[in-house]
Formats: C-alpha cells, structure tokens, sequence
C-alpha cells in the first residue's frame, strides 16, 4: 500500500497540472478574444448627400484637381491641395466654405464657395514651375502653416516630399525628412553591354504612387504633433510581379515640435489586391479616429467598371517597425496594419468620380459627426468635383 502512494501523488500532480495549464490557456484565450474585439473601433457611415461644384475660376485660377482635404475646426474653414503640376496656373492650395442644411431632419451639404487661395513657395521664394512638383496631400499643423505633400516627379528625377508652408503666403518653412528608400535612384548603366555584370534594382516611389495621403493628430498648440502619411502603393523594391495581390505601401509616422523632426515609425501597408476589371488601385487619404492607433482610409480604384472607392479603418497599434526591411519581398513575414472594410462606395448606386480626399468635418445639425470626401476632375470637362457628405457614427 506504502509502494503506490508515490504513483497516485504523481498521478494526481499531473491532473492538477494539466487542469491549471488548461485553465491558464483559457484565460489568455479569452483575453486575447477580448483583446481582438477592441482592435478596431465601432464606426460605420451612413450617406446623406452629393454636391457638385459648378466649374469655375477663382483670382484667374481653374479651380479643380482637389487630391486632399483638411479642416480648420476653430475658423470652421475647409482647404483643399489642388494636384496642379503648376500647369493651369501656379501650384496652390484653396480655402472653402461649406454650408450644411440647419434641419436636423435632412442636414445636407447644400453649398460650397471657394474664398481664398494660396500659392506655394519654393526654398527660393518663387511659385513652383511647370513639371516641378505634383502636389497630393494637405495637413493643417495648428502653427498657421500647412504640411504638403509631393509625389514627385520620376520622369524628371525630382523626388517627393512633405513640406511645411505658411499658410496665409504659402512661404516654405521646412522640410520633413524623407529616408533615402523611398527615393528614386536615376537610371544609370554605365556598361550597357556587360551582361556579367549585376542591374541596380529599382528602388523608391514609383510614377504618380507616392505621398497623397496625410494627416496630423494634435492636443493643442505650442505641443509637439504628430504626422502620419502613406504611400498611394509599393515603393518599386516592394511592389510585386502578381499584381492580383495585395500591394504593399509603407506608412510613415513622424514627431515634429521645435526640434528637427523625427520618424517614429514605419509600417507596411496592404492595400487592396487588383481583382479584375480593376486595373488602379491605391490609397488616396487617411485621417485619424483616435490616438490609440485607428484611422479611416481611402482607396480608390479604376478599371473596367469605372471608378469606385472604399473607406476602411486601419489599426496600426500592433503592426510591426519595417524602417529597417530594404524590401518586403525578401522579408515577407511581417505583421501589418491591420484592416477592416467600412464602406463600399460602390453600393451607393451613383456616379462617382476621382475620389481622393477624405476629412472628418463639424457637427451636422443632428449632433453627428460629418466625414466628407471630394473628388479630383483632373482638369476634365468630362469629369466634375464631387462632395459626398457622410455621417460619422462611432459608438
């Protein structure tokens, strides 16, 4: 009887130990299950109305090529970055007012009138020349100055940006610092006739898919704020062969204040795979929900169908640091932002136009929040500046 003591205490360490291990593994499944709920937010939108803006000049300037939109709360003003590559008229960006309906019953976009523009600077003083810069992306810093941000031109070797204006002289102020991979190298083959020897691989922003979307979360002036962007799709070192998977941009995140500022991190991506008829796709604009992590984003796509776009909210608080991955195609095992879809635009059952600026906007009558979207007619007497006024439901 003494003999078999041994074996039922192991017996029954063993039972207690397989039940506290289950217990233990239940626990941190149940808590990573609630962790999972709470990575995105409760947000949808619910349509209310489109807005037409009636072809018109503004100081001698084709109003038109709106690729980014941002809201001053305080003055309750709308501006907007025109893509104009100083073509039409010197690159600049406009001041808008929008009007909504007062009933709380039907608070629709009922108008919007263009009250000022500015023209951009640059370092030397002088409006940007043709061909020169492609700008894509519009953040009010709070500072009466305003981040812009350049595509850049790969045809003529000009690299994207993100700069800092004045926002009433459209002065150049600064310069954000954009690290040396998202920079195009000129193509130079100084062998052409050397089969042994290694192509440099392409690198960089590539043609019209560089910085369109930008946003900034700050808590109040005078403290240092914080700058996010993305690129409209892969750096040419990422991009893929397969384009019917998704594509991979990389998201910046950057602190400025009165120092030099700086890149806090980088983050990959996963824009939207182009299933046919889609043949374009990319992301046009994000703002930011919270500052736990959460943002909306917009994609919008072209193809076969016509154009169409989609809004999704993104976390990007557990996506790992990719500011030191040369490529995602040798280093494919990275967790990315993540993603969930919103809205599908294309269910709205109307005409939609280049859609590529997005912006959380002031209360609307009912007491909602209001997210308007606009479109870029590039010029086009067979395309029109589209609103599309939303409510923002964040429960």
């Amino acid at each position: 009887m003494n003999k078999k003591m041994p074996l039922q205490k192991k017996f029954w360490k063993l039972l207690i130990g397989f039940c506290l291990v289950f217990l233990a593994t239940f626990v941190i499944d149940h808590s990573l299950a609630r962790a999972g709920d709470r990575t995105f937010m409760n947000v949808s939108l619910d349509f209310i109305n489109e807005y037409k803006l009636p072809k018109q000049k503004f100081e001698n300037t084709p109003v038109g090529g709106l690729s980014g939109l941002d809201y001053d709360r305080i003055n309750d003003i709308f501006y907007a970055i025109s893509d104009d590559r100083s073509e039409f008229a010197p690159a600049r960006f406009y001041a808008l007012k929008l009007k909504f309906s007062q009933k709380k019953e039907q608070p629709n976009l009922e108008k919007v009138e263009v009250i000022g523009v500015d023209f951009l600077k640059d370092k030397t003083g002088s409006t940007y020349r043709q061909g020169e810069i492609d700008p894509e992306g519009i953040a009010l810093t709070g500072d009466r100055t305003v981040l812009i941000s350049s595509e850049g031109v790969t045809s003529k070797g000009i690299p994207p940006f993100i700069d800092e204006f004045d926002l009433l002289t459209g002065k150049w102020v600064r310069s954000l610092p954009i690290p040396q991979r998202y920079l195009f190298e000129p193509k130079k083959d100084p062998n052409p006739n050397r089969s042994d020897l290694p192509k440099a691989e392409p690198q960089g922003v590539r043609d019209n898919l560089g910085f369109e979307a930008l946003t900034i979360i700050r808590d109040s002036i005078g403290d240092p704020y914080r700058v996010f962007t993305v690129t409209e799709n892969a750096l040419a070192q990422d991009a893929q062969s397969d384009q019917q998977q998704p594509s991979e941009s990389r998201f910046l995140h950057y602190l400025v204040g009165n120092i030099a500022p700086l890149i806090v991190a980088e983050h990959r991506y996963p824009v939207e795979a182009m299933t046919p008829p889609v043949t374009q796709i990319g992301v046009n604009d994000i703002v930011a929900l919270d500052r736990g992590g959460h943002f909306l984003a917009l994609e919008r796509s072209n193809g076969g169908n016509g154009l169409s776009a989609k809004i999704w909210q993104i976390f990007t608080g557990d996506a790992n640091d990719t500011s030191a991955i040369k490529s995602f195609r040798t280093s494919p095992n990275v967790r990315s932002i993540r993603k969930k879809l919103v809205f599908d635009l294309a269910t709205l059952g109307i005409k939609l136009d280049n859609l590529e600026g997005m912006e959380i906007g002031p209360r609307l009558a009912d007491g909602s929040r209001s997210l308007i979207l606009v479109s870029d007619d590039n010029f086009s007497d067979n395309q029109f500046t589209q609103f599309l006024l939303f409510r923002l439901n964040r429960n």
